[in-house]
């Protein structure tokens, strides 16, 4: 049994907590956030692999506790006109089915889950370095604590202080070529059905969403542009940010202006991001996971269940390979393929030199859930040697 410190108790950090302690390790959880809400004000989608690998971690009940089920799509034009509607993978099962959740709502029931299998969660503590030795490694927080371990996990992030505090690790995200809207509209637009998420192919946006089974419309935009500015959009009032949306919606026909439009205060903007590929991923004692380690643009909606099967392969990869060097070479040797063509594949849709499929295979929470990955994820069965990945 290892004792293993995780820097972030975000979704990646927690639920590789589930699985680290599910596979016989002593499981520290530490988060730099004073709370759970981290993020609340954006919603994700967790797509049949999310869910798949939820499921490994024993944590369906958790999470299928809040939110609510997605079973079809819906594909408009920039016309408004419908071009096809089909069932979503998974639609058959409630354990698989897609589910939409705010983030914060998502990160408080994985640390519930986790402090229910009595591990413990520090939050409040911030990161400030990391001393990697032959014989152990040592987190300092800037509360003048520290913890010791014999791995971490740098599960924290975009903007990972596990990845600034260690050199060999420190490469930075970059610009995805989008400003992504998140918003809240009370009210549903006509003749949308609870269960449905609707995408929306403007002429110059992207624009998603669904209705939930309060009759509260969750939606996104995301729009080509320069990057936000320090001190800009990000922090003027919600009039602002509706202002800015909404001239690029109404050149188009489509219900997404008149969502926005009566969206009153809860809206929210980011800038698209991602990690370039190749960067390093492990040194030492040290191993970066989730948005820390592969980050995307959110056009293909994976990044919360990318990071769920990080946390199953991981688990698995240390349980089945008792040297941790090795053990991270094996996750990474799982795990990069998959997420680096997702990173690719997002970050074209982004920057507009990738057209999703006319199925809407690039809507969030899309994804190609084959043997392979489900061999992958399944928790009885060792990771295959050798295995070039899973895309």
């Amino acid at each position: 049994m290892a004792r293993i410190l995780v820097i972030g108790g975000g979704i990646a950090g927690t639920a590789a907590a589930l699985g680290l302690h599910k596979a016989g390790h002593d499981v520290a959880l530490f988060e730099a956030h004073p709370d759970t809400a981290e993020d609340i004000g954006a919603f994700l989608t967790l797509a049949t692999n999310g869910m798949r690998a939820l499921a490994q971690l024993d944590a369906t009940d958790a999470v299928t506790a809040v939110g609510f089920p997605l079973t079809s799509l819906r594909l408009l034009d920039s016309g408004g006109t419908e071009v096809t509607r089909a069932p979503l993978a998974g639609a058959h099962d409630p354990a698989l089915r897609y589910r939409c959740l705010r983030r914060g709502e998502l990160n408080a029931a994985l640390q519930t889950e986790a402090a229910r299998r009595g591990m413990a969660l520090r939050h409040g503590t911030r990161l400030v370095s990391v001393d990697d030795r032959p014989d152990g490694v040592t987190a300092h927080f800037a509360d003048g604590g520290t913890a010791t371990g014999d791995l971490l996990i740098g599960a924290d992030g975009l903007n990972s202080a596990v990845r600034r505090q260690v050199a060999a690790l420190a490469a930075q995200p970059r610009y995805a070529g989008q400003r992504v809207f998140y918003g809240y509209t009370d009210g549903t637009p006509a003749a949308d059905d609870t269960g449905a998420i609707t995408m929306v192919r403007g002429s110059e946006s992207a624009f998603g969403y669904t209705v939930s089974p309060t009759g509260e419309t969750y939606w996104f935009a995301r729009v080509a542009g320069d990057p936000l500015p320090t001190g800009g959009p990000a922090h003027r009032t919600a009039a602002d940010r509706r202002e800015e949306l909404l001239p690029v919606l109404r050149r188009d026909a489509t219900p997404a202006g008149d969502i926005v439009a009566a969206c009153a205060d809860r809206i929210m903007v980011v800038d698209a991001a991602e990690m370039p590929l190749g960067t390093p991923w492990h040194v030492g004692r040290v191993l970066l996971i989730g948005d820390a380690a592969h980050a995307a643009s959110p056009a293909t909606g994976q990044g919360a269940s990318m990071a769920l099967e990080d946390a199953v392969v991981l688990a698995k990869a240390l349980r089945d390979t008792p040297d941790p060097g090795t053990a991270f070479a094996v996750y990474e040797q799982h795990r990069r393929p998959r997420v680096e063509h997702n990173i690719t594949v997002s970050g074209g849709i982004s920057r507009g030199t990738h057209t999703p499929a006319r199925d809407g295979s690039a809507a969030p929470g899309a994804s190609r859930v084959d043997d392979a990955l489900i061999r992958q994820l399944a928790w009885e069965t060792p990771l295959p040697a050798g295995a070039d990945g899973v895309r």
